[in-house]
């Protein structure tokens, strides 16, 4: 079996980490991985690798920067003489970027397989455009691995029945995989100086907190608040950074750093006692260390971490009581994924 992965973002190499070492673990089993370049600096693409232990991508495309529509349409040039070539029983395609969708558009035009990984997520909010990659590759997609059963329900709402399996989440794999080396191995504690200090967390990406200056500003000065009763570590995004110091908006009074790897990022997250993030994987990976998560959203698509309490939208009242979340699985989703890719024909 010839499998293609497409990556080009932090939460895909996260999630494509777990599978390619399942793929690699079945005999007759070939992966070559494709990277867009929709993250290309070192901060946002290649820590994720070293600190993975990702094999370097075959192919590396090198698209990046321009609004939505410019971005996926020259990812769909580049990749399809690419994907042409290497003619793959499947595709892999990961979460809701513009990667995500310009791969699935693209083997579709090829008349290629498209396994999506994170399927059936809904947050319910189409002027994101998350929502709108997640809902085309899905309805694009010939096999759909659901992290929950509510991505499931999703999909069964939306008329979507066929190759739809539940296989827990990837992204839980790797935290408990990859929790003992950021244990040994991170040193970001000490380099922030937050060592046995009590802190929380803060990450801001997503446009529709970074291209709206007055959104922006509400969400930093929201922070700022926050940070009057403990610190907050802030790893800045780069297009936070861009959208902040074009609006004149600083980030006085929150520990602000530069972007994180995986294994830093694992061990902020393990240490600190709260998350305030706009990141729907970070939403998760507080639940994976138990931490307490306020979401800088209007929406979630991760609506289970809200119905069992360990998260809440920013405008909604105190927590509800926390109960596991049992959907993410036992740490071996990857092998379902591998398995399903296995045994659909």
């Amino acid at each position: 079996m010839r499998v293609t992965t497409v990556v080009g973002c932090r939460p895909q190499f996260i999630k494509a980490a777990t599978i390619s070492d399942a793929l690699r673990s079945r005999p007759g089993v070939t992966e070559v991985m494709i990277h867009t370049g929709q993250h290309h600096d070192a901060d946002m693409s290649d820590v994720f690798f070293q600190d993975l232990e990702l094999p370097r991508p075959t192919h590396y495309l090198g698209v990046n920067g321009g609004a939505h529509g410019d971005m996926t349409g020259r990812i769909l040039v580049a990749l399809e003489p690419v994907l042409a070539a290497e003619a793959p029983d499947w595709v892999i395609v990961y979460g809701d970027t513009n990667s995500t969708l310009a791969a699935a558009l693209c083997a579709a035009k090829l008349n290629l397989r498209i396994a999506h990984v994170e399927a059936g997520l809904r947050s319910g909010d189409r002027r994101m455009p998350e929502e709108i990659n997640r809902v085309v590759t899905d309805h694009l997609s010939d096999l759909l691995l659901c992290p929950t059963v509510a991505a499931v329900r999703n999909l069964e709402a939306e008329g979507i029945t066929a190759g739809v399996k539940h296989t827990g989440d990837v992204m839980y794999d790797l935290t408990l995989r990859l929790l003992p080396r950021a244990r040994r191995q991170s040193t970001v504690l000490e380099r922030l100086g937050v060592a046995g200090q009590p802190f929380a967390l803060a990450t801001v990406h997503r446009a529709e907190n970074t291209d709206d200056p007055v959104r922006l500003r509400g969400v930093i000065g929201w922070l700022k608040e926050a940070a009057s009763e403990r610190t907050i570590v802030f790893p800045v995004h780069p297009r936070t950074t861009r959208a902040a110091r074009l609006a004149g908006i600083d980030f006085d009074g929150l520990l602000a750093c530069e972007p994180v790897g995986f294994l830093d990022m694992t061990r902020l997250l393990d240490a600190c006692d709260g998350v305030y993030t706009d990141s729907g994987g970070i939403q998760k990976e507080a639940y994976f260390h138990r931490k307490p998560c306020i979401t800088l959203r209007d929406h979630t698509e991760w609506v289970e971490t809200v119905a069992c309490g360990w998260n809440r939208l920013w405008h909604q009242p105190d927590y509800l009581p926390r109960a596991p979340i049992a959907d993410y699985g036992d740490g071996t989703a990857a092998h379902h994924v591998v398995d399903a890719l296995m045994h659909t024909s």
